[in-house]
């Protein structure tokens, strides 16, 4: 016999089940973060070049790609990754992420050789992670993005020998900047600015 009770709505989802208005208001805000995303990479593109040397040339080629869900802890996002550069054993990534109900994010992400290749750098730029309000990532799970306190930390909440050993022991390094969505009418700005922070953080 179905439970009849699980079936039930209450007053909050009868008014929302009955108004087409919100999921179109939703289609129309996921579609400007899109354009956000898609202008911001030509930015993006501009300061690659212009950093081209200090790059590997698989970084420097890589595409954006923008990408979109429903479910990352049951709420909707927008992802962009570029550059981006990922197999099994190393990545390259800088990932921007606009994730409903809570913020948007650039993250650095390395692993592998790029990890090795670019440690020492964030090593000798310690101090530039802590003055631009990084956060650390913490978790032994790299593909977290939430700003719990078991997934990040800020950075300036650590000592810089503490941070050293973190970069050095995990196998993986991700850093992020996080930006409310009360700052939407300045975000392009900002994460165009964040992603000049990351590229910075990887030269010596």
């Amino acid at each position: 016999m179905t439970d009849t009770s699980k079936l039930m709505l209450s007053a909050e989802e009868q008014q929302l089940v009955t108004n087409a208005g919100w999921i179109l208001t939703k289609r129309t805000i996921i579609d400007k973060v899109n354009f956000c995303f898609g202008a911001l990479t030509n930015a993006m593109r501009v300061a690659i070049v212009e950093d081209a040397k200090s790059l590997p040339l698989a970084v420097v080629q890589s595409i954006p790609k923008i990408s979109r869900g429903e479910n990352y802890l049951l709420l909707p996002y927008v992802l962009l990754d570029y550059p981006r550069c990922f197999d099994k054993e190393n990545i390259f990534a800088v990932r921007t992420m606009f994730w409903w109900g809570n913020f948007f994010s650039c993250t650095l992400h390395l692993s592998g050789s790029y990890k090795t290749m670019f440690e020492q750098a964030l090593q000798n730029n310690i101090a530039a992670l802590q003055k631009n309000d990084f956060y650390i990532c913490v978790n032994t799970n790299e593909w977290q993005h939430h700003f719990e306190p078991d997934n990040y930390l800020p950075a300036n909440k650590f000592t810089q020998e503490e941070i050293k050993n973190i970069l050095i022991q995990q196998p993986f390094i991700k850093v992020a900047a996080k930006f409310s969505l009360h700052q939407w009418s300045e975000i392009n700005v900002l994460l165009e600015k964040s992603f000049s922070d990351v590229l910075h953080l990887l030269k010596y």
